[in-house]
């Protein structure tokens, strides 16, 4: 793992351990961008409600559930089985892919599919769309993702849907 990321929660980690910010890849994304793919894994009320990066692809990676779990304090996710096929109709294996969730967990989950599934160049953004949650206990934004992230780092983002670029599960 690289230096500045030798500390990462451990859901955040990947297999390949190639870690960017949002800032990083949205630089990486203008210096090239027919060669970097910003891939958005959340879900489409995400891409609805929250925005996305305008020039993302939208591939969800897991879907929400709609039953309550006591134990976690919240409603679970489940993969969605044909992720790597979806990411197979926008990408090849040597491509380089900035994969990105709400705050980095789901993004690491797609980035290891994929880097099992043989892709090579594929980045953890370990900020996310929103970013990390405010920590400070004297904020009136204490937890609230305003750390950070895609929306709070001045990249480019929407709430324009653009279907053109969402492959959503079949």
């Amino acid at each position: 793992m690289t230096e500045p990321y030798a500390n990462l929660p451990k859901e955040k980690q990947t297999i390949p351990g190639r870690y960017v910010t949002a800032k990083e890849a949205y630089e990486k994304w203008k210096a090239e961008p027919e060669k970097v793919m910003i891939l958005d894994v959340r879900t489409p009320e995400e891409f609805l409600f929250v925005g996305h990066p305008t020039m993302a692809w939208k591939i969800p990676v897991a879907a929400q559930t709609y039953e309550w779990d006591a134990g976690k304090r919240q409603f679970p996710m489940t993969l969605i089985p044909d992720f790597v096929s979806r990411v197979n109709e926008v990408a090849k294996p040597d491509d380089a892919i900035m994969v990105m969730c709400r705050s980095g967990g789901r993004s690491a989950l797609a980035v290891n599919l994929l880097a099992k599934a043989g892709f090579k160049r594929i980045y953890q953004i370990i900020d996310g769309m929103e970013g990390d949650a405010v920590e400070d206990p004297d904020s009136v934004f204490l937890g609230q993702r305003l750390k950070n992230g895609w929306k709070n780092s001045g990249c480019p983002w929407t709430y324009k849907l653009t279907p053109d670029r969402m492959l959503l599960p079949k």
